[in-house]
């Protein structure tokens, strides 16, 4: 086929995109999900080279470069963030964040509202995701291997390690996985014990429902409202593994009660 046609019929595909997305909500998800991705890839390979300028390599400075890129998301897909409670991340020293999972969205509302000093969990596989795992690793994230319970159990030592001696906090998603149903589920306990080893408060996070205007199940992607909330720290002082499952529980009974509020469920 001679260029001019592929460039005719290149040109003919971008005009009629917007109409069928349009007309068809799964074109309009397809578009917008990878939309998304294309950000989330160049985005990356953009923000490494200013994060080695800027700092050197690995470290958890990077995430201030990140986080200012990353806000800037929302703008593209109509979303905006109503927060509450951020006066909860003020203490000092180091901490243990909770946060319910829902979609690759999580992110943006995770950037929105990430203190200083503050890394995440995140599983091994992203380390191989072309520029976005460059990026993520740059920013200190701390890799688990989900598959091998003694390598997490070992990792999770070696974080509460670092927490005390380099001050800083830790973002865990305790459902494992992503949930896009609208509630929690059970919570595994890594976060918790790791809490307890070291000694210092859970701040547990809670986002509204993005069922509304989110839900790959129904092709839907849309703008929206994310209610954000940052709850009063859980002490773990004087706690032992034998609380390990309370904290646990009163950490997801908490969460689960500010999410169905957060999002108009009785």
């Amino acid at each position: 086929m001679e260029p001019g046609w592929l460039l005719w019929g290149a040109a003919v595909l971008l005009l009629l995109l917007p109409v069928l997305a349009q007309l068809s909500p799964a074109v309009n998800f397809v578009l917008r999900v990878g939309f998304y991705y294309v950000l989330c890839i160049v985005c990356s390979a953009l923000t490494a080279p200013v994060c080695l300028l800027v700092n050197g390599g690995r470290t958890v400075k990077n995430m201030r470069i990140i986080r200012n890129v990353v806000r800037t998301f929302k703008y593209f897909f109509g979303l905006r963030f109503e927060v509450k409670g951020l006066e909860n991340f003020e203490r000092e020293g180091p901490a243990i964040i909770v946060s319910n999972h829902q979609s690759v969205l999580d992110m943006m509302g995770m950037m929105e509202i990430l203190p200083d000093n503050c890394v995440q969990v995140g599983k091994k596989e992203l380390m191989y995701a072309g520029s976005v795992g460059l990026i993520i690793y740059l920013g200190g994230v701390i890799f688990i291997n989900r598959k091998s319970t003694t390598s997490a159990k070992m990792v999770m030592a070696e974080v509460a390690k670092t927490m005390a001696a380099e001050n800083v906090k830790v973002w865990v998603y305790p459902e494992g996985t992503r949930n896009c149903t609208g509630d929690l589920l059970p919570f595994k306990k890594g976060a918790f014990h790791l809490a307890v080893q070291a000694q210092v408060p859970v701040i547990p996070v809670v986002y509204s429902s993005f069922t509304t205007f989110y839900n790959p199940k129904k092709n839907l992607f849309t703008s929206g409202k994310v209610k954000v909330e940052v709850l009063p720290p859980i002490e773990t002082k004087g706690l032992t593994s034998d609380d390990v499952s309370d904290l646990t529980d009163r950490c997801f009974r908490t969460m689960r009660e500010t999410l169905f509020r957060l999002s108009g469920r009785p």
